[in-house]
């Protein structure tokens, strides 16, 4: 090369290499959302997903947008779930993780393992100059709505962590804990405050049924539907309580008035949850179906807001939940003793009238025989309680020792071996979750990874205006 080109080649090579660099911040910058959904159904992993997806077709006819969407369309990892400490996880641990990107202690809410409060995802979104919304069908002060957004050494703060919620002011709030927003006798607060007041002070319409959810406008909300959790979708009769889609609609309408800077909006789904630890099969059934109804409402809001990231994910597992072939009886280890989980299964469950929970407070804490046989023969038609489990709930026995709940996990057994679907623990098992992406800066979201890595990449996606 004759030593007069070798400035024009380097000259050339330095803005060839400028070029690429502005391209590629270029793409980044039209990777970057401006709305960011998070879809969370608390402890479910990928087998609770391919329950919902095979019911709702088997069962309703409909296809499940989590799967048929969200995976099919979009891009797919796998988290880990495990705790600073442990193996086995709680949901505050993971919650924290996935928010702060810093690996935490199990209950610890918001904070590293020395305690040291650490940013939350809602406080990056607020840092972003975006609106906060956060939906649960549990207390909204719950291990998953608080990690993602304020600080408790343990998650049974919940006072506290409902005064951290005034402060921080999330344009929406939805769920139930009314309890502790206001004083005793009425409610469970020691202080004396009643913080629905406060929220009220600071502008926001206060909705407590689904009729004044419907009337609210697009300012700033606070819905609280039970001094609890709200009821699980098997045992709902009437409409006091709004659905998990019902809430989304509500937050999506006052988040995305005309003039948002965009929104980070956490929506849970914690029956999930609630009813793994029961081993409730045809409680879950339908819970993943009203999970799915809610993602709709959200990939409906994308379609006309294409600047719209969704995330559908969990936390980590809850039950080790196995559907499966079983044995009719143990008369034979035969094969052609042997049925398969199948839609005449899952047609059982569909007519399961009410939650293993509730069963468990009809029954109370010294079961009567002729209770016991009755609430089955009426509220579990086509299932047998044999012998040693109807002895097991009378007794209170616990059916071994990762199992906690006496009269559910018992009465979960029992749907077990005539459905096929089984249970390993009423606890938490850890199988990597399911995280499914669509829209802009998905595909951030793909591969294995550690349940940090997601908070670190949900915060780089928030902080940004």
């Amino acid at each position: 090369m004759n030593d007069l080109h070798r400035p024009f080649i380097r000259a050339l090579a330095i803005f060839l290499i400028a070029v690429a660099a502005a391209g590629c911040a270029t793409q980044q910058v039209a990777q970057t959302p401006r709305n960011v959904i998070i879809m969370y159904a608390d402890g479910v992993a990928a087998t609770q997903l391919e329950f919902g997806r095979y019911s709702s077709q088997a069962l309703r006819n409909q296809p499940y947008a989590i799967t048929d969407t969200v995976l099919k369309q979009g891009t797919i990892g796998l988290l880990t779930t495990h705790p600073y400490e442990a193996f086995a996880t709680d949901s505050a641990a993971t919650a924290s993780a996935m928010s702060t990107g810093v690996k935490t202690t199990i209950g610890a809410i918001g904070v590293g393992p020395d305690g040291k409060p650490v940013r939350t995802a809602a406080q990056a979104a607020k840092a972003g100059g975006k609106r906060i919304g956060l939906i649960t069908t549990s207390e909204i002060w719950d291990a998953s709505p608080a990690a993602f957004s304020v600080h408790a050494k343990n998650r049974s703060e919940g006072a506290s962590i409902v005064d951290q919620y005034l402060a921080l002011e999330p344009y929406v709030i939805l769920g139930g804990g009314a309890d502790l927003f206001l004083p005793k006798p009425g409610g469970k607060r020691e202080d004396g405050q009643d913080v629905i007041a406060g929220f009220r002070a600071k502008g926001y319409t206060v909705a407590r049924n689904t009729a004044e959810l419907r009337a609210a406008g697009t300012g700033r909300l606070l819905g609280l539907f039970s001094d609890g959790s709200l009821d699980h979708t098997i045992d709902r009769t009437g409409g006091d309580e709004p659905t998990l889609a019902q809430m989304t609609e509500a937050a999506l309408r006052a988040l995305a008035v005309n003039g948002s800077p965009g929104f980070f909006l956490f929506v849970e789904n914690e029956s999930t949850d609630t009813l793994g630890h029961r081993n409730d099969a045809a409680g879950l059934m339908r819970e993943m179906w009203t999970f799915d109804d809610a993602v709709k409402v959200a990939l409906e809001f994308q379609r006309r807001s294409p600047d719209t990231l969704v995330i559908v994910t969990g936390d980590h597992e809850t039950g080790a939940l196995s559907a499966t072939y079983a044995l009719k009886d143990l008369s034979t280890t035969s094969s052609r003793n042997r049925f398969y989980a199948a839609k005449a299964q899952l047609e059982m469950l569909a007519q399961v009238k009410i939650s293993l929970d509730k069963a468990a407070e009809i029954l109370g804490s010294k079961p009567d025989p002729a209770a016991l046989d009755k609430l089955v023969a009426e509220n579990f038609p086509g299932f047998k309680l044999d012998t040693e489990l109807r002895d097991a709930i009378l007794k209170q026995q616990l059916l071994e020792r990762n199992f906690s709940y006496p009269t559910q996990n018992t009465l979960g057994r029992m749907v077990s071996r005539q459905t096929g679907i089984y249970w390993g623990t009423s606890g938490h098992s850890t199988e990597p979750v399911i995280v499914g992406a669509i829209g802009p800066g998905a595909e951030r979201f793909k591969g294995y990874m550690d349940n940090t890595d997601f908070g670190r990449i949900l915060q780089s996606m928030l902080e940004r205006p």
